[in-house]
This record gives structure tokens, C-alpha cells and sequence, in this order.
């Protein structure tokens, strides 16, 4: 590898999830989502908008395969909707439902693009909410069923598997906070949730090399690298433990068999001999094919009693966060550090850290970066173009950080950003677009922007301009 040349066969994509574009959430025996109670809640997401029908990819389906092979990716990342293939949670199949992901996989095959569907992306079938969702052990047992049946169905069509998107956000985001749906503000249902999401990986990655041996299996983490405010010993310990918050309480146990020795101070459930049950660790640890990364900016963080001296040197932020989780450490940003509009820092140099930092964790594992990309305030021009030189520049820098971590010795493997197309962005409704295609939600037209085209040819050419 010299200059901005990616290694042969450095796989190329886009990712997308279910309940962000498809819609039709009524259609073809499709059962209600927790994604459908908490976005039909008032004051839950902004606009009070709805995942109803999203970008209407259900009904569009094959234009937007069209614009895939346009694209020219070797790879789409989806997520199947489980409510679709089991509107209840449990039970046979829906018929409808598989249709409809057929139709994804096999139209996908017919373009020269491979399939990696990822099982769960937070919707949920509203029926297993009802039982305690996540927070119930149960759950395991329901996900390895939903994973079999679709292993099973999709044999020999599917290569590569992603099980669960970013448990993170799931436990934490789901029921600590209630940022997420199901809307839970519960740490005990957040310590539960965390753990069982990790069996539920174990148990549908087992259930998928039973139902076909060939595929490959792999999770996405959402990670952060995190860097001290300074090295003074308070602020190394507070980035020590927004570490372990983020990223080693989920990837300890996948590749090392073991929860962080600090969990105890996340929550006073993992000391207690009853979440964590014997055998748990071992499943749980399972070798992995591949790791996925969902990755988007570093993190600063300091002691509390140090923010007020950060925010002095000019640096902002330091303020009480819920996302510490009552964890002694407060986040802060660099003084004049640019931002996307969902206000995040970019600093693609934390793409190359945390790119080493797992190469170091985790030796030997093939590394995918399964979603990247900038939220932009993207509107039509007069003649209807959507010029985007923001995001063309955020997604160079961060492949420059990739191609530089890949030089060091990291076995990157892949890049698909986020997102293909503009969608559902959670509690953010459709205020945010992170799209490489532009969406009008009234009519539903496509249009690629200037993003689309420059990602096009760096796939095309398999190296950066």
C-alpha cells in the first residue's frame, strides 16, 4: 500500500437500518416496534415525527437497489425489521416479511453486491417490551429463534451477519436515560439489558454457524476514542473510566472473556452474582469473525473538579451529562474544534487511535468501520443539485485516518458509511440528514449529492483523490 491506495480487496459500502427508511409499517403483517410506541409518544421525538413511512424504501425498493449499483459499493449493510419477520417476537415466520428482505437480498445478489444484514437495530417487536424487553433474560432465547430462522432461510445467500447495532446506545440510551426508545430511566434495567444483549449476540452468532457454517458473524459497537484532558493523574483516571463505560464494558467480554475490573462503579448490579451466571462470560466470548465499529468522533474528558479550569483555557463543555451515568467525569471540546450539525467535534485523527487502540485489544481480528459519516444542513440548489463539501471533507479526512491506521498494521478490512441515504434519525425525527443521497420527504424523490459522486469515484478507483 502506498499514497492513498487501499489494499486490494478493501471492501466498500454504504449502511442503512429498518425502522430509519423502510416505512410501511402497516404493511405485509408487519407487528408494532418499541420505535413505534416511543415515536407515536408526544414530546418523544422532534416534530413529533414518526418512522411511518420514513423514505418509503418499502415501496421503492428497487430504485434504490438502482442507485446501490450506481454507487458502485461491493457491500450494503441493512438491518431486517424483526417485527416484520416475527410480529410478535416469538413464533413462525412471516411469510410477507421474509418476502420482502428476498427481495433485498436477492436483488442485491443480481447487482454484484453483497448482503450484510445486521439482525437487530433497537426495533424491537413491541410484544417482548411488554415482558421486560432487553432487561429480561428470556430474551436470549427469543433472539437465538428470530437469528435461526433467518440463517436458516437465507443460507448460502448471506455471507457475513452483524447480530446486534450498538448495545450501547440500546441499555443505555433505552433504560437508563429514556433518550431511546422503550423510554426507560431504570439503572438496574440498564445493567440487565447490557448483559443480555452480549448473550443474545452469543446465542444468535451460535444459532447462525448452526444454520449455516459458512457465513460469518461478527457485532457493532458504537466506540469513541477517549482522550484525557491532560495528564494530570484525575483526568487519566476519569478517561479511564469513560473508557470503560463505553467501550471495554462491551469489548472485554467479547474478546477477553471478562467484564472490566471497574464495573462495579457503573452499577452495584455487577457485583451482585446473579446477572452475570456461570457460563455467561465463556458464551459470551465465543470468537468473533469480524468486529464492526460505528465511529463518528473522539472524546475529551476530565475530572469534575478539573472542568472549570479546562473551560478557563478556553475549552467548552465541563458540565454535569447524563451520559456519564453518575460515573466522576465530565466531557469537554477543544476551543474552535469544528462540528457537524448534529454538533459533534471532527478530529479524524481519533479514527486512527481508536483504530490502534482495538488493533492492540483485540490482535489478529478483521476490523470493519460500519458506519461513519456527517450529519449537514444539505438543501436543493435551484437547479436542484445538493452540494455537500462538508461531508465529502469529513468522510476524506476519516478515510486518511482509516488508510493511515491500515498503513500501521491494522487489519481494516472494510469502510461503509453512514449513511446512504438521508432517513428516520432517531429523536432527531428528520432534522438531521446524513445522507449521500438526498431525500424530499414529501414526494420521496433521490437525489445523489456532491458526496455520492466523490464516493463513488474513490470506490471506483480504490484510493483517495
Amino acid at each position: 500500500m502506498t499514497g492513498t491506495k487501499f489494499p486490494e480487496g478493501f471492501s466498500w459500502g454504504v449502511s442503512t437500518s429498518s425502522y430509519q427508511i423502510e416505512g410501511a409499517v402497516n404493511v405485509g403483517g408487519r407487528g408494532s416496534s418499541i420505535w413505534d410506541t416511543f415515536s407515536h409518544t408526544p414530546g418523544k421525538v422532534f416534530h413529533g415525527d414518526t418512522g411511518d413511512i420514513a423514505c418509503d424504501h418499502f415501496h421503492r425498493l428497487d430504485e434504490d437497489l438502482d442507485l446501490l449499483a450506481r454507487l458502485g459499493v461491493d457491500v450494503y449493510r441493512f438491518s431486517i425489521a424483526w417485527p416484520r419477520v416475527q410480529p410478535q417476537g416469538t413464533g413462525v415466520a412471516n411469510e410477507e416479511g421474509l418476502a420482502f428482505y428476498d427481495r433485498v437480498v436477492d436483488g442485491l445478489i443480481q447487482r454484484g453486491i453483497k448482503p450484510v444484514p445486521t439482525l437487530y437495530h433497537w426495533d424491537l417487536p413491541q410484544p417482548l417490551q411488554d415482558i421486560g424487553g432487553w432487561a429480561n433474560r428470556a430474551i436470549v432465547d427469543a433472539f437465538a429463534d428470530y437469528a435461526a430462522k433467518l440463517a436458516r432461510h437465507f443460507a448460502g445467500r448471506v455471507p457475513m451477519w452483524t447480530t446486534i447495532n450498538e448495545p450501547w446506545v440500546i441499555a443505555y440510551l433505552g433504560y437508563a436515560l429514556g433518550l431511546h426508545a422503550p423510554g426507560i430511566s431504570d439503572p438496574a434495567q440498564a445493567a440487565a439489558a447490557h448483559h443480555h444483549l452480549l448473550l443474545a449476540h452469543a446465542a444468535g452468532m451460535a444459532a447462525i454457524r448452526s444454520a449455516d457454517p459458512a457465513a460469518q458473524v461478527g457485532i457493532a459497537l458504537n466506540m469513541s476514542h477517549i482522550y484525557p484532558w491532560s495528564d494530570h493523574a484525575e483526568d487519566v483516571h476519569a478517561a479511564a473510566l469513560a473508557d470503560m463505560q463505553l467501550n471495554a464494558s462491551f469489548l472485554n467480554p467479547l474478546v477477553h472473556g471478562a467484564y472490566p475490573a471497574d464495573m462495579g462503579q457503573l452499577h452495584e448490579r455487577w457485583q451482585d452474582g446473579v446477572l452475570v451466571q456461570d457460563g455467561d462470560l465463556a458464551r459470551i466470548a465465543a470468537p468473533l469473525d469480524f468486529l464492526s465499529i460505528n465511529t463518528y468522533h473522539p472524546r475529551y474528558v476530565c475530572d469534575p473538579a478539573n472542568s472549570r479550569e479546562a473551560r478557563a483555557q478556553g475549552w467548552t463543555g465541563g458540565f454535569a451529562a447524563p451520559f456519564s451515568l453518575g460515573l466522576p467525569f465530565t466531557d469537554v471540546e477543544p476551543p474552535g474544534c469544528a462540528k457537524t450539525d448534529m454538533g459533534w467535534m471532527i478530529e479524524p485523527a481519533g479514527l486512527t487511535d481508536l483504530l490502534l487502540r482495538l488493533a492492540a485489544d483485540a490482535p489478529g481480528l478483521a476490523l470493519y468501520i460500519s458506519e461513519n459519516g456527517a450529519s449537514c444542513a444539505d438543501y436543493p440548489d435551484p437547479a436542484g443539485k445538493v452540494s455537500d463539501p462538508e461531508r465529502v471533507a469529513y468522510l476524506d479526512g476519516h478515510l486518511r485516518a482509516a488508510l493511515m491506521a491500515s498503513g500501521k498494521g491494522v487489519k481494516l478490512r472494510g469502510y461503509w458509511a453512514w449513511s446512504f441515504m438521508d432517513n428516520f434519525e432517531w429523536g432527531f425525527g428528520y432534522s438531521k440528514r446524513f445522507g449521500l443521497v438526498y431525500i424530499d420527504y414529501p414526494s420521496g424523490k433521490r437525489t445523489p449529492k456532491q458526496s455520492f459522486d466523490w464516493y463513488h469515484d474513490v470506490i471506483a478507483n480504490n484510493a483517495l483523490p
